[in-house]
């Protein structure tokens, strides 16, 4: 699907292509719901001590979502065109989050607020459906990367960032990339020299 030009309606059958199954009705109830946002490069979508109120979907562009740590930012997830992203403990805590969210390039995203879905959901199966799967998704993907960065040695977790999200490679600050997959940036230098090196045998 391309990603210029979308309206509301392109994005409501894209979420209904991924996540669920929908009826013409549906699709209208799903794009009612959607909120077009536009974020300029370095623009914060989210900030620390806000309250996370929307699931959001990456139309165009790329979100991280990060974190200070003993006055260091680390990078927790980066998201690309056609992903979800969103503060999830803020999101159902219904607290401040302790993350942040920033768009990487100019960014274009669809927000669903989380008390129109919630309301939705309870009323309509497929819906319901669709909601369940983007948190059974983030949650799958937080797990993921947790295991990737408890047990993998940092060549492994390279190699399987380069195979899961080529473009995060090709568009996100190596500093960012080096903060996500917790090594140093001389260590992601490395493990890149390496990877291409073996690449060309």
């Amino acid at each position: 699907m391309t990603n210029i030009g979308l309206t509301t309606r392109d994005v409501a059958r894209e979420l209904a292509r991924r996540y669920s199954t929908m009826t013409h009705d549906e699709l209208d109830v799903l794009e009612s719901i959607l909120v077009p946002m536009k974020f300029q490069k370095g623009e914060i979508i989210l900030k620390e001590g806000d309250v996370c109120k929307h699931i959001y979907w990456v139309v165009k562009g790329l979100v991280r979502q990060f974190y200070f740590k003993n006055g260091k930012e680390l990078t927790e997830y980066m998201a690309v065109e056609n992903t979800i992203c969103m503060s999830i403990e803020s999101l159902f805590k219904e607290e401040p989050s302790h993350q942040q969210m920033q768009a990487i390039e100019p960014t274009i995203i669809m927000a669903m607020p989380k008390d129109k879905l919630e309301k939705e959901a309870v009323r309509n199966v497929n819906i319901q459906m669709l909601y369940r799967k983007i948190l059974e998704e983030s949650l799958m993907l937080s797990q993921v990367h947790a295991d990737m960065l408890r047990f993998e040695s940092a060549q492994e977790r390279y190699s399987k960032l380069v195979k899961r999200s080529p473009q995060l490679i090709l568009r996100a600050p190596l500093v960012y990339i080096a903060s996500y997959l917790q090594m140093t940036p001389e260590t992601l230098s490395r493990v890149r020299t390496s990877a291409l090196m073996e690449g060309k045998d």
